[in-house]
């Protein structure tokens, strides 16, 4: 169905032409018949384009959902039936089974599996389901001049923006504008948003992080890394808020599901919504993140890690509580070692500056070029020097007060809006009366997930952290004073303040919510130092940040601008921004370094190989032990073997997490949910003969719901084929 106010599509002619590798790049699905359809076919597809984007008939994209927002996804699903059953990753849905856990009802532990749709769960969060694209790069550029500085260009295409999203949204549809090649192009995008998500099925953690920490980035893997979700719409098949009354949704197209297996240089396509790469960062760009960046927050995630890890040994409740926390702590922690480590083994940098020098000789060859690319690396260079000098400030604030650090710092950071509100002598009692309700509500949630001595123990290491990380004239004067009164104890300091503050005990925020006043927010010791640090950051952090970033944003649009010029017979590809992205190659083994070869599945022989009872990264469920030791496989087995994952030199990032690995006939074949580690430098560049995606093999999928949970009427909505 055609929408109001729909733009027809420029013809742009530079991305015409055909590009020289097969695996590499996340494509814009509209441009797929123009960009890549020749390249796709050659490594085997199928498919015809309208197969796969179609605005008027059903097409592969309209099986592909975004997990979140739509203009920030945080992963990727694939609906496998007429029901509106879509796959995606086990850490994706690892919140929701997380919120819905508890000591009787583990069902992080045991998995959860609705028998019928009356017991299947909200899910907490909406999906985005894709139905057109449009280039409005004409609309949008025509209101910025090339003397406009980045932040002058951000303001003028607000409005514009702003205006075309709101001219294509309505009940049932969501636009949303994006940037591209670093301000150089805008496209627009117009979803369905269903809020009413349900969660189905999902296998116990020792199937879904199989491997834990230990395996998370590496291969070989054996990782049921899958969880089953539910779109729900009214009568009419529309979104609509939850409701008992409302049906599954019935898409325009669902992905049949292909258990007959696969082979070595099989063709491999991935949809799905990457959330972000840097693949035209700099060379200045690398060298900031391996040396300045990295660093600090390797050190404070492994330090929060660690205390949480000591919480959650201690017993079922604060694991419980601390799962999701410490999940998503860990994954960016070993992913940033791995970037380090990639990006220096690959010698990223210095590839960079060679293209850079490139860059630089043919910006200066005629006087044109001079005058507006002449000084991109030296915007590089001046942008990074300056955000080197509050880096360290900034990765505090980041990762020890502003996201998972100290939480009772956090909850307060909640209530100075509501103290200022208090203060005020004409303050509407009704809007008390309704902050304080949705404070109330906000509370319970953060509470459930809260342990006070862990919170504790992270205060204390946050304020030693600190105090060695940061120098003292340029410490919030709050903190300094505090840090003062330590005099070497920060276990100490941080029981001081957890004894003197509300925010970290449910009964005392209970109690001053029934008599909420604003002296006693502003005097709690949790909510200075949380106003201490905020304050700091954007006064003293933001504006030297904000004048480094507005260089770097302006080299960068102006080096991809000129690199693309440069070499007008290559086609580019943008950087990831959690759009619908199309990535495609082959199943593939690797070479991981000299005499060091990986083959491109892994087998359920290596879930007994890795097997350590009662561990908590390789432990895994009696009855599939003892299911694999009888190969009792049923149809999802072949010749005795059962293949749990396998390998694809498809490109992908984060939010590509659920992402449905389809073969050349459009059929489901596996879930995509990791890279390798030999290539954790993936983000920045693209080093074809080791990068591999990592996926969850259907025919394990399968074998899990039905053989193992006894979920077959799940498989029963699906179109197998076989």
């Amino acid at each position: 169905m055609l929408r109001k106010g729909i733009l027809l599509c420029a013809t742009i002619a530079l991305l015409v032409q055909p590009r020289a590798k097969a695996d590499e790049g996340m494509w814009l699905p509209m441009l797929v018949k123009r960009l890549n359809y020749v390249d796709m076919q050659k490594a085997g597809l199928k498919l015809t384009p309208e197969e796969i984007y179609s605005v008027n008939n059903a097409s592969l994209k309209d099986a592909i959902v975004g997990l979140g927002s739509p203009a920030r996804n945080f992963c990727s699903g694939e609906i496998v039936s007429s029901q509106g059953l879509f796959i995606t990753n086990h850490h994706c849905g690892y919140g929701t089974i997380q919120d819905n856990s508890t000591t009787d009802h583990n069902y992080l532990k045991d998995g959860f599996w609705a028998m019928t749709k009356d017991e299947e769960i909200p899910a907490g969060f909406s999906i985005s389901i894709l139905h057109h694209m449009d280039d409005v790069t004409s609309t949008i550029l025509a209101a910025m001049s090339d003397d406009m500085n980045e932040m002058e260009r951000a303001k003028a295409a607000k409005p514009l923006i702003d205006s075309l999203a709101k001219a294509n949204s309505d009940d049932e549809y969501k636009a949303v504008v994006k940037s591209f090649f670093a301000g150089n192009e805008y496209y627009m995008f117009v979803y369905q948003v269903f809020p009413d998500i349900r969660l189905v099925g999902a296998p116990p953690s020792s199937v879904g992080k199989f491997g834990g920490d230990t395996d998370n980035w590496m291969w070989p893997r054996h990782t049921g890394d899958f969880t089953m979700f539910r779109i729900y719409a009214n009568e009419d098949n529309k979104p609509a808020a939850y409701s008992a009354d409302n049906k599954p949704y019935k898409p325009k197209h669902h992905l049949p599901v292909n258990i007959k297996g696969t082979k070595k240089n099989d063709y491999a396509m991935i949809f799905g919504f990457p959330g972000g790469t840097d693949r035209y960062m700099s060379s200045y760009g690398v060298d900031h993140k391996v040396n300045v960046d990295y660093p600090d927050r390797i050190k404070l995630r492994r330090k929060k890690l660690d205390l949480y890890e000591v919480g959650m040994n201690a017993d079922e409740a604060t694991q419980i509580q601390y799962a999701s926390k410490h999940a998503g702590v860990s994954n960016y922690w070993k992913n940033f070692i791995g970037m380090t480590e990639a990006l220096n083994a690959l010698d990223v940098a210095g590839k960079k500056r060679s293209e850079e020098q490139d860059f630089e000789k043919w910006a200066n060859a005629n006087s044109e070029r001079k005058e507006k690319y002449g000084k991109v690396l030296e915007l590089y260079k001046e942008g990074y020097a300056q955000l080197k000098g509050s880096q360290t400030k900034y990765n505090y604030f980041i990762e020890g007060f502003a996201s998972q650090g100290v939480e009772m710092a956090s909850l307060a950071r909640n209530y100075g809006k509501f103290a200022a509100i208090l203060e005020k002598e004409d303050a509407d009692p009704k809007n008390i009366d309704e902050m304080t309700q949705s404070l109330k509500e906000k509370n319970k949630k953060h509470f459930k997930n809260y342990n006070k001595q862990v919170d504790i123990d992270v205060l204390a290491a946050m304020f030693e952290m600190y105090a060695e990380a940061i120098p003292e004239g340029e410490r919030p004067e709050y903190f300094q004073t505090l840090i003062g009164k330590a005099k070497g104890d920060y276990m100490k300091l941080a029981k001081w303040v957890a004894k003197k503050s509300m925010f970290d005990d449910e009964d005392k925020m209970e109690a001053f919510l029934t008599k909420a006043n604003a002296k006693s927010i502003l005097k709690d010791p949790a909510y200075k130092i949380s106003k201490a640090v905020w304050d700091d950051f954007y006064k003293n952090v933001v504006p030297a940040r904000q004048e480094a970033n507005m260089k770097i944003a302006k080299a960068e649009r102006l080096y991809i601008d000129g690199i693309r010029q440069m070499n007008p017979n290559k086609s580019y590809y943008p950087d990831a921004n959690s759009t619908l992205r199309l990535t495609y190659g082959n199943i593939l083994p690797y070479e991981a370094r000299d005499a060091v070869f990986y083959e491109y599945y892994t087998t359920a022989e290596g879930i007994l190989e890795k097997y350590q009872p009662g561990d908590l990264e390789f432990d895994a469920p009696d009855k599939l032990i003892k299911m694999i030791k009888e190969k009792d496989y049923g149809r999802y087995g072949k010749n005795g073997e059962l293949r749990v994952c396998f390998l694809s030199n498809n490109d992908i990032t984060g939010g590509n997490s659920g992402s449905g690995v389809v073969n050349a006939e459009g059929h489901l074949i596996g879930t995509a949910f990791d890279g390798n580690w030999e290539a954790m430098s993936g983000d920045v560049a693209f080093e074809p003969n080791v990068q591999r995606t990592i996926s969850v093999d259907i025919r394990y999928t399968l074998f899990i719901i039905d053989k193992f949970a006894g979920a077959g009427h799940l498989v029963k909505e699906m179109t197998v084929i076989e």
